[in-house]
């Protein structure tokens, strides 16, 4: 599209519309730049937060996994933070690892703020298990084998609400396990499903608990 024809579909003249994008639209009112969002079918974003210096930029993140480890750590499980999965791979991590050495337990614990893709989140996740798995056969030693399990905290947020609405059938069949059972299995430890979970946490990250199906848990 040409500048003229843009200007003047949104009502600028050329050169205000050049200045623009050359950087200089700072002071054009929203008008002006929902109109060339609407004329160019590009999705506009205004937002308004805290300085980015100052915040990390997975501070979200960390808030999930900072409330798994303290509530993890008081029931007395062992606490692994971006725990490897395997030795030779540092780019594939848990977001939290749970181990029970006298339940001879590991949980795979992955903290989701929202979510850019589905399928390739429950891939991921099912790699990490297998690879724990087979870690699992080694830390075990002589005694019983240790048992891997998954379980998904997810923020609390009208999206990812709606999400698990729209494909009730896919949560349902991936996340089988009692997500009461594994909010308790996480505060004691107890012992923990056999199949994956889901569990909220609530915005601010301060704590966990579990779905129920058709009202707020």
């Amino acid at each position: 599209m040409t500048q003229a024809r843009l200007a003047g579909s949104v009502g600028l003249s050329r050169p205000r519309l050049a200045a623009i994008e050359g950087g200089g639209g700072a002071g054009a009112p929203l008008g002006v730049w929902f109109a060339l969002a609407e004329a160019l079918g590009r999705y506009l974003r205004f937002e308004l937060a805290r300085d980015p210096l100052s915040e990390l930029v997975d501070a979200g993140h960390l808030a999930l996994q900072e409330l798994v480890i303290r509530v993890a750590k008081a029931a007395g499980w062992e606490v692994s933070f971006e725990a490897p999965t395997r030795a030779w791979e540092s780019s594939r991590s848990i977001d939290v690892r749970l181990t029970d050495r006298r339940t001879r337990q590991i949980v795979n614990v992955e903290c989701w703020n929202t979510f850019g893709d589905l399928g390739a989140a429950t891939r991921s996740s099912n790699a990490k298990v297998r690879d724990e798995e087979r870690r699992a056969v080694a830390i075990a030693g002589e005694g019983d084998e240790f048992k891997v399990g998954l379980v998904w905290v997810v923020r609390d947020t009208k999206t990812n609400r709606e999400l698990i609405a729209r494909y009730p059938q896919i949560f349902e069949s991936r996340f089988q396990g009692s997500s009461t059972k594994w909010v308790a299995a996480i505060v004691q430890p107890a012992k923990m499903p056999a199949e994956p979970g889901l569990i909220w946490c609530d915005t601010p990250a301060t704590k966990l608990f579990a779905r129920r199906r058709g009202r707020r848990g």
